[in-house]
């Protein structure tokens, strides 16, 4: 069988280079037992090129405060492990460590009532905020190309486009010192992350079946969503 030319951690079942609970004093793990797919094999140079990145001041301790978030997620106690906060809580947590003051919101027009939740919250907790919806702009979705046919709302109605590339543009010049996105839609959200030119974070991901977690369909891949491992037309 060729060897497959792209990593593929996935597939992996050593996971060696977690080496979590592994003791500080015995070392690095061998990586002898490393599966062909391993990207540790097949671009070595990356890693070196990632290093690099990672020697950068700014990039280190942004770096660094996002494990020192990561850590802060969990606490030890006597019977193990376990998580403690939710992420809205991480969210707050790690804009005050990065010393951020303005953020900015990019939301679905359907979680109007999520968006101004999420404003609350962090309002109450000392943040500016800008928010902007999918929708601003009220751009007809002819615009772009759409046919009759395939608008919501049916043919013969107004149907407005989300705008993702200025939602973006208003978070840039609004000079906020994070994006959170909130909801948007697949190919939407693309749009955004294209167009952010600042840091930027997800709360939430655009779900309209499973209450905005797409992971439930993949832990009921065997069961009631098993149509998805077949080819989905």
């Amino acid at each position: 069988m060729a060897r497959n030319p792209y990593p593929q951690c996935a597939r992996c079942t050593t996971k060696i280079c977690e080496n979590r609970g592994g003791k500080m004093s015995e070392g690095a793990p061998s990586l002898e037992k490393l599966p062909g797919f391993c990207p540790m094999k097949l671009m070595p140079e990356v890693f070196a090129e990632a290093a690099a990145e990672y020697d950068k001041s700014a990039v280190r301790e942004f770096a660094r405060l996002a494990s020192v978030q990561e850590f802060q997620c969990f606490e030890r106690l006597p019977d193990g492990v376990r998580a403690k906060l939710p992420r809205i809580e991480e969210l707050i947590q790690f804009a005050r460590k990065c010393n951020y003051r303005k953020l900015g919101i990019a939301h679905c027009g359907g979680l109007m009532m999520e968006a101004g939740i999420l404003t609350d919250i962090l309002e109450k907790n000392g943040f500016e905020i800008v928010s902007v919806q999918c929708k601003a702009g009220c751009v007809p979705k002819e615009e772009i190309g759409i046919q009759a046919d395939e608008k919501i709302v049916g043919p013969g109605n107004w149907e407005t486009m989300c705008n993702p590339i200025a939602q973006a543009m208003i978070v840039n010049r609004s000079q906020v010192d994070m994006a959170i996105m909130l909801g948007l839609c697949i190919g939407h959200d693309t749009l955004f992350i294209k167009y952010c030119d600042v840091p930027l974070t997800v709360l939430a991901v655009k779900d309209r079946v499973l209450a905005h977690n797409p992971l439930a369909a993949l832990y009921h891949s065997d069961s009631y969503y098993r149509r998805l491992r077949n080819n989905i037309s």
